[in-house]
């Protein structure tokens, strides 16, 4: 697959991980993957289908609109882009970094309406049914950093 004009999509804005070790969700620079998902995560080896969260500043905008203010993280998002990927189909893979030093991901799913979005805001789960995120496996292993680039390929 060759990537489309070789071109940027966007940028990453926001990291975070599910330490195991106590509950809520930690907002990182960056983080390792590998075939098993983020390395350190909770979830690390358990669906590897549903390793990585993509989430995207539109799902932050809708709830804005709707006078719902929530914290970037509050989505349980691992990554936070600036562009809307969730038009993009299962099996899309996007590069994310520089081309010596790149993770690919491959979208596997759209995520799904979680009632857990209720405790934020009882209307959440409806404004965001289709625009909460998609979930994403490792395809390439590697270091990802706020501000990298994505591209897809």
């Amino acid at each position: 697959m060759s990537e489309i004009n070789n071109k940027s999509v966007g940028k990453i804005i926001s990291l975070f991980l599910a330490p195991s070790t106590q509950s809520g969700r930690l907002e990182k620079e960056m983080f390792e993957v590998d075939k098993n998902g983020i390395v350190s995560d909770k979830f690390y080896a358990k669906n590897i289908n549903r390793s990585v969260l993509i989430s995207s500043e539109k799902s932050y905008k809708i709830a804005s609109d709707n006078s719902i203010e929530m914290m970037y993280g509050d989505l349980g998002e691992n990554i936070l882009l600036d562009f809307n990927p969730y038009d993009l189909k299962e099996g899309t893979q996007l590069r994310i970094g520089s081309k010596e030093n790149s993770v690919i991901l491959e979208i596997s799913q759209h995520c799904t309406l979680c009632n857990s979005l209720s405790k934020v805001n009882s209307k959440l789960p409806k404004l965001l049914k289709d625009d909460r995120g998609i979930f994403a496996k490792v395809i390439q292993s590697g270091t990802i950093m706020i501000n990298d680039s994505i591209y897809i390929k």
